[in-house]
């Protein structure tokens, strides 16, 4: 376990991490695309529910033609919006998926670096351990023999 073989597992993880981020980001604006999306099919949605109110008021009074065809084809235009609003939800639906498959797997491999830094450090407290552990046992080796020579 060098140092060189340290400075490149940090490498790697600020690396690997710095993708994850990348990849949080873009699932974080996948999910607000989607979600104004659902914003704006509401938005529609209520529009449209209110005009078709205003016509069944006005048609109560009595409607020209003029008037009815203006309302009807208003009314085609916020349907038409409605569904170009439900096909950009779904693809904003399939790119929230797909970018947070992305970010799984990027996180699985900051995970897999986390866990190969930890093993190195572990085996390199090991060893660290061990030297010391000789190094007392050399310091009382000497020390039992000194006394034992003393006497």
């Amino acid at each position: 376990m060098t140092a060189n073989n340290n400075k490149q597992l940090e490498t790697l993880l600020k690396f690997e991490q710095s993708k994850e981020e990348q990849a949080a980001n873009t699932l974080r604006n996948a999910e607000n695309d989607y979600q104004q999306n659902l914003i704006r099919l509401q938005s529609v949605s209520d529009y449209r529910l209110e005009y078709m109110s205003r016509l069944s008021q006005r048609s109560v009074l009595g409607l020209d033609s003029a008037t009815y065809n203006h309302y009807h084809a208003f009314i085609s235009k916020l349907d038409y919006a409605s569904e170009q609003v439900k096909i950009a939800m779904h693809q904003a639906k399939a790119l929230v998926e797909q970018s947070k498959q992305l970010w799984i797997k990027q996180r699985q491999k900051v995970q897999a670096v986390e866990m190969l830094t930890d093993k190195r450090n572990i085996a390199r407290m090991k060893i660290e351990n061990k030297r010391e552990q000789n190094m007392f046992d050399e310091i009382a080796t000497q020390q039992f023999l000194r006394r034992k020579s003393s006497y």
